[in-house]
């Protein structure tokens, strides 16, 4: 059979599969999958607050137990070695929550990782913070966050409200447990005392005792009431109609705690709201439960309404006008105080979850404009949404020709506000290759934009400037080289650059020296950590479709490297495997990192379209 049929009967295969798990609303609902920490989080919080919805901790647990490696770890990707901080807070969800005893074999075998690997004391500062705020660690360890950075007006480059969007809505429930040294545990509750290696923790209940009275006493002051008050607003104005905090799991844990130290009961409105937007977020699979951190469904449905679309399919179609309707009544038009540059401009954007009402974002906004765009060439009442979000896209463009998730020229020097781990990595939102290539591709593909148009030459002008020595560009929000590359590289050749240009050339020639011996591409997470390229241990469906994508935009015939490949992806996606579940989207670096599950359905579809519309006459 030609390649080109077997092309053709894969789409097919692929529309039929995604037009049966639309949902009634026109959306895709797939999983947003991390690692354990929401769901050890979830288990804490049920059982401390004697929640009537514990029976989601068994569900829970069982999802922690299978994902445990066999030398007691928990990993965040299957070439992790076992990550200390992830496998303290698997094994403290699993504790405190009854659901495991600490002489289990599986709790010992945990144990003797931890210790192994320095102990509590070695974990990364979240984690420390989670034990913290059930008195299983010491608050001393913490560095001091001055609450009068909420009280300096957001013209002033190091005030609260320039932090970028994640960062403040963490930080403000975080502000005010940091300084009330707050701590939540039941009496009957098992400690973990034994995972300290030093056991320096034996001072733990006494100076935790000593900094709460300090605490209590200096956050007593008008200057620092007045900040907490103005945190406590912020967190307020904030929630979501599903109780959530700006549709995220994990601030939202620490919302709960911050109420708690504020004196609003566990009964009260406010926490069981926040505690019903928690378990709505649970994705279950069979007799296993996972608490997502912030579904993914606007994302997920723009991109397979756009890969549809490209598929062939038309704005006649059922499954793509239903698509369209629930991606436009998510139009973001509220506006909330206290935001940054980003929602002091007109609204129209669209966010990542569909409970998010006012945190737009370029990544998505561009998502949903390339599924609506025939949309807005045809019907009026599309038209004027499509507008405004393409007028607030093109508004976030940043000074040096590049754009961010969340923010407008975002401040680099708030690094260096505070030694804390990752800081750097979500304090500030500069410009990003991923989002910037993303963006230059929808100018070009839909708007039509040329490399004589301005914006068009400031972007890419930061994309030739930002690739890196071995051609490659770093991808903030996928894993990791390839991802920034294909984005960047279709960027461009959709406004017009031509595929001989050297910056081109440059990145196709790396592309295919990183190419695994089987044919396809995969990269590790550890290139997330590293700042290098790092390949995995096998090639992935993921990578493998954004490699193919870059080499079918430059070439014009296909070739031995692009028909090897697309052979490879066409195989390797009919049945699951490490190939279709490796993780590809990157949330915090070396601690947080993502399976779509929507990806190997999204991207091989993407590409398979490519190729067909594109090499249509030639065959293997």
């Amino acid at each position: 059979m030609e390649l080109l049929e077997r092309v053709r009967l894969e789409i097919e295969r692929y529309i039929s599969r995604l037009k049966t798990e639309q949902q009634a609303n026109g959306s895709w609902k797939y999983c947003f999958e991390a690692g354990p920490v929401t769901d050890a989080y979830m288990m804490i919080l049920l059982s401390t607050l004697n929640s009537p919805d514990k029976e989601l901790i068994p569900l829970l647990g069982r999802r922690l137990l299978n994902k445990q490696a066999a030398n007691g770890s928990w990993k965040q990707y299957d070439d992790d070695e076992g990550h200390l901080s992830s496998t303290i807070e698997a094994y403290t969800g699993l504790l405190l929550s009854g659901y495991s005893d600490r002489h289990d074999r599986h709790m010992k075998l945990a144990e003797a990782f931890i210790l192994r690997n320095g102990g509590i004391e070695n974990a990364h500062i979240s984690t420390k913070f989670m034990l913290a705020l059930n008195r299983l660690y010491p608050w001393p360890a913490f560095y001091p966050i001055p609450l009068f950075l909420l009280h300096i007006p957001k013209f002033i480059p190091f005030s609260f409200y320039r932090w970028s969007t994640y960062v403040r809505t963490h930080f403000a429930p975080v502000l005010i447990l940091c300084h009330r040294k707050f701590s939540l545990r039941k009496p009957s509750a098992p400690d973990i005392t034994h995972l300290f290696v030093t056991r320096k923790h034996k001072k733990l209940d006494t100076k935790s005792r000593w900094l709460h009275a300090f605490s209590e006493r200096w956050s007593a002051n008008p200057v620092s009431k007045a900040a907490i008050k103005k945190a406590e607003r912020y967190m307020l104005q904030n929630i979501e109609q599903d109780g959530t905090l700006s549709s995220y799991a994990s601030a939202t844990f620490f919302m709960i705690y911050a109420l708690l130290s504020l004196g609003y009961e566990h009964d009260s409105p406010v926490i069981q709201h926040a505690i019903q937007g928690l378990t709505s977020f649970g994705h279950q699979l069979n007799d296993e439960a996972h608490i997502q951190n912030s579904p993914s469904t606007v994302w997920d449905t723009a991109l397979i309404c756009h890969s549809l679309q490209e598929a062939g399919l038309t704005t006649e179609d059922p499954a793509i006008q239903n698509a369209a309707q629930y991606l436009l009544d998510l139009r973001q038009r509220d506006l909330r105080e206290g935001g940054g540059d980003n929602l002091a401009r007109l609204a129209g954007g669209w966010g990542f979850s569909e409970s998010s009402v006012a945190i737009p974002d370029v990544d998505d906004t561009q998502a949903v404009l390339r599924a609506l765009t025939r949309f807005a060439d045809q019907q009026l009442d599309y038209r004027g949404a499509w507008r405004t979000g393409v007028n607030w896209l093109l508004g976030m463009q940043n000074d040096d020709g590049g754009w961010a998730a969340f923010e407008k020229n975002s401040i680099p020097s708030m690094n260096r506000l505070f030694r804390i781990q990752n800081f750097a990595d979500t304090a500030v939102d500069p410009s990003a290759a991923d989002v910037t290539g993303r963006t230059l591709e929808f100018m070009g593909s839909h708007l039509k934009l040329t490399m004589t148009h301005l914006r068009v030459q400031d972007s890419v002008h930061w994309l030739i400037k930002n690739q890196k020595k071995d051609g490659s560009w770093y991808g903030r929000w996928g894993i990791s080289y390839i991802y920034g590359t294909w984005a960047a590289v279709t960027g461009m050749r959709a406004v017009g650059m031509s595929a001989d240009h050297p910056i081109i050339r440059q990145a196709i020639d790396w592309l295919l020296k990183i190419r695994q011996s089987d044919g396809g591409w995969g990269e590790s997470c550890k290139s997330d950590i590293r700042k290098r390229y790092v390949p995995a241990p096998y090639s992935t469906v993921v990578h493998t479709a954004w490699a193919l994508d870059t080499l079918i935009a430059v070439h014009d015939q296909p070739t031995d490297e692009i028909d090897k490949g697309l052979i490879n992806l066409l195989e390797w996606n009919r049945q699951k495997s490490e190939r279709s579940t490796y993780p590809t989207g990157a949330g915090l670096p070396g601690h947080f990192y993502i399976h779509y599950h929507s990806y190997p359905h999204i991207w091989p579809l993407l590409t398979l379209s490519h190729y067909m519309k594109k090499y249509k006459g030639y065959c293997l």
